[in-house]
């Protein structure tokens, strides 16, 4: 059994699981880090229907399609190699999917039917089958601290940044080629990938796609650049001098028009104009935040302030902090459940 294994049964054994309601079919979820627990929230009145174990070092979250499961990422620095699952429904911790080799997963995204993961120390990332409760692909990026990572609907086209390496790695897929003098296809079944590497600015880390699919805002935490790459030509087509140093996450507002960005290293939430990439507004929202979530609606932004034990919830139109809600020790990884 794996060290992150016996961590999370542990962990399972000991803590203690607050149910006090049925978790509704919109629920926003909140990792709070330094208590490994996964808090399942009403975003109706922002009351915590429960709290349920997240194994150890949990990092980021990610809902299933159909919103009844959660899968968590055990990062441990690189250490640990397992997923939490969490059941919503049953409000109740799963056994951890087993990445063996692949240690130090952390960025997810749950696209068609799979969760996708980053394993940082493997420098690869990788697909969980939770129908056939297997791995079932991997690819290495070659390129170090590979740590989030964003999928098209499509699954032909993956986006990760390399923290380490200042870099972003597209990957595409490619058809199986024909083989010398037209014998059969070359290339393992189901096409090949190509991964082309664009070099960004330093401690890249937080990264979206516009909802048009064209641009990679990249938020450089050492820099405190941004890096605009433009998804056809897979080159940096702008850098931004954004004065946002410390940069943790970086997120578009769902009608594509702003961009919000978080720091570690500072207390203000930076709001860009996707347009024109300057500054709108700069919220002050405590002594620095890690995630950014877009409630899918386009009427609030949940941000978890790291430092401060809170996540606050932002209005969309006034951009203006409207709630805090306290879900735990050190919050970070934020994600919504939608259950069909």
């Amino acid at each position: 059994m794996s060290t992150a294994s016996l961590a999370f049964l542990v962990g399972l054994a000991t803590a203690t699981v607050v149910a006090a309601e049925s978790t509704p079919s919109n629920t926003l979820l909140v990792l709070a880090k330094a208590d490994s627990t996964l808090a399942i929230v009403d975003p109706s009145n922002l009351k915590i229907v429960a709290r349920v174990p997240a194994g150890p070092d949990p990092h980021e979250v990610i809902a299933s399609s159909d919103g009844r499961f959660a899968y968590i990422s055990n990062y441990g620095g690189g250490a640990y190699n397992t997923l939490g699952v969490v059941d919503l429904v049953e409000q109740k911790a799963l056994a951890p999917v087993d990445l063996g080799a692949l240690r130090g997963p952390h960025g997810l995204v749950f696209t068609g039917g799979k969760v996708w993961f980053t394993a940082e120390a493997a420098k690869a990332i990788g697909s969980y089958d939770p129908a056939t409760k297997k791995i079932d692909w991997v690819l290495g990026t070659g390129q170090d601290r590979t740590h989030m990572i964003f999928v098209w609907e499509d699954l032909k086209r993956i986006v990760t940044t390399n923290v380490s390496s200042a870099t972003v790695t597209i990957i595409e897929k490619s058809e199986r080629r024909p083989g010398p003098g037209g014998r059969g296809p070359m290339g393992p079944p189901g096409g090949d990938w190509e991964e082309t590497v664009v070099g960004v600015g330093r401690g890249d880390e937080g990264f979206d796609v516009s909802p048009d699919g064209k641009q990679i805002w990249v938020a450089n935490a050492q820099d405190g650049t941004v890096s605009i790459v433009d998804v056809a030509s897979k080159k940096v087509a702008r850098t931004l001098d954004a004065n946002v140093r410390g940069a943790n996450r970086l997120k578009f507002t769902p009608d594509g028009k702003s961009v919000f960005i978080s720091s570690l290293g500072g207390g203000d939430l930076v709001i860009l104009d996707a347009a024109t990439g300057k500054d709108v507004k700069r919220v002050k929202i405590g002594h620095g935040a890690a995630g950014i979530l877009m409630q899918p609606d386009g009427t609030r932004a949940f941000v978890a302030c790291s430092p401060d034990n809170y996540v606050v919830t932002v209005d969309l139109k006034s951009l203006e902090v409207t709630n805090h809600l306290e879900v735990g020790k050190d919050p970070d990884g934020l994600a919504w459940a939608a259950r069909k």
